[in-house]
């Protein structure tokens, strides 16, 4: 499940979002947030950085990171394979 909709559907009261988060570092987090929020989007970069409250600038920054890195980011218009 993405983690966006896991959080969206998870009950802060009983720990879901801890069971999240925890053991986790802010950057994982972070990277998993953007992506799945890119395949939310159906890739659309513009809607996504909408979504997370970030520039179009910041997130291409982000994702040229995350392909640097070896991580897989869908091309514009499509979701992660």
């Amino acid at each position: 499940m993405p983690l966006a909709v896991g959080l969206a559907n998870s009950n802060a009261h009983s720990g879901g979002l801890s069971a999240l988060f925890v053991g986790r570092t802010v950057a994982e987090v972070e990277r998993h947030l953007i992506l799945d929020t890119l395949d939310f989007c159906g890739g659309n970069r513009t809607h996504s950085a909408r979504i997370l409250g970030i520039s179009i600038r910041t997130l291409r920054n982000k994702l040229n990171e995350y392909v640097e890195a070896g991580i897989q980011v869908p091309e514009p218009g499509r979701n992660r394979a």
